[in-house]
């Protein structure tokens, strides 16, 4: 918008002090409710008219009475002026936490032991921000945090981008998952030729862990491939819970509904983890309000249970 360089001498404190004097009546009442002595605010005044062009107040009442051009100028300048304020006091309150949006990503098995939580302890502390949750593969979820419709999200590791920053939060292991009713759901742990192939569900090769199952050197390929596929792992967990067969999967996504119809069971011959990372944009700057969230995540990330190693990949 191009502003013409004539109206640049009239700024912000020619309006207050405009609205001040009609409102109250006189320019010393004008002059206490603004804080500043008398001949200050006629100085305003005489700056304003001498911009325009022509008075604003004809002098030879008692109190000065604005001329029609100052009735015009304060009808004019009225709505402007209300809406900046309003747009000052909305400012304040994202700005203080009192108000905003925040927009987060989350591969659904981080939701229940690391990003809920977190929210959780957010809207407590900061109940007037409104909040949107995403749930996606990394992929999707990199990709819609470089695109600005997300503020942040935490997943598994996506492809490298110089756009996005992945910080690692968390690890945990693989295991098998399998219903309390299956034959191996007593053991403490099981290797993999303990697992019968056709009975392996798997996910979709996109998610995160498929790719990490796919990376595994010398991975029985009945354990990759089956009868038995799944889009999520929310739909590969309520498969397990029904008694269709088991899946390889991380300990937390095993624990993303706390079923106790569902046992994790570590794997003694696999030795693989899932890490999960904080997915953030370069080149935009990190809102107050997603880096207050940011805070909160980071003070649930639990220990790991062993120290971090490289992701098979």
């Amino acid at each position: 918008m191009k502003i013409n360089s004539e109206n640049l001498n009239i700024n912000l404190r020619h309006l207050q002090v405009l609205q001040a004097i009609r409102a109250h009546g006189s320019f010393s009442r004008a002059a206490a409710e603004l804080g500043v002595v008398p001949s200050a605010l006629t100085e305003t005044v005489r700056q304003l008219e001498e911009a325009l062009g022509a008075p604003l107040f004809d002098r030879g009442q008692r109190p000065p009475a604005p001329t029609p051009l100052a009735l015009s100028l304060l009808q004019d300048t009225a709505p402007l002026l209300a809406e900046l304020d309003r747009a000052i006091s909305r400012a304040r309150a994202v700005a203080g936490l009192e108000a905003g949006f925040l927009a987060v990503g989350s591969a659904p098995s981080a939701i229940t032991g690391l990003v809920g939580p977190a929210l959780a302890r957010f809207r407590a502390a900061h109940p007037g921000v409104r909040v949107r949750l995403r749930d996606d593969i990394a992929e999707h979820l990199a990709e819609l945090v470089r695109e600005g419709e997300l503020d942040l999200a935490v997943a598994g590791r996506a492809s490298v981008s110089s756009d996005i920053t992945q910080t690692l939060l968390t690890r945990d292991r693989f295991g098998l998952a399998c219903a309390r009713t299956h034959r191996l759901a007593g053991r403490d742990t099981v290797n993999l030729a303990d697992i019968a192939e056709g009975e392996v569900i798997t996910l979709d090769h996109n998610t995160g862990t498929q790719q990490l199952l796919s990376a595994v050197p010398d991975l029985p390929p009945g354990l990759l491939e089956s009868g038995l596929h799944a889009d999520s792992t929310i739909a590969q967990l309520c498969m397990i819970r029904a008694g269709l067969g088991v899946g390889l999967l991380p300990h937390d996504a095993v624990a993303l509904f706390g079923d106790p119809a569902i046992r994790f069971i570590p794997l003694g011959d696999l030795d693989l983890w899932r890490s999960l990372y904080l997915l953030e944009p370069v080149n935009r700057a990190r809102s107050n309000v997603a880096e207050a969230f940011a805070a909160q995540l980071r003070r649930g990330v639990p220990r790991a249970d062993a120290p971090p190693q490289t992701d098979i990949s």
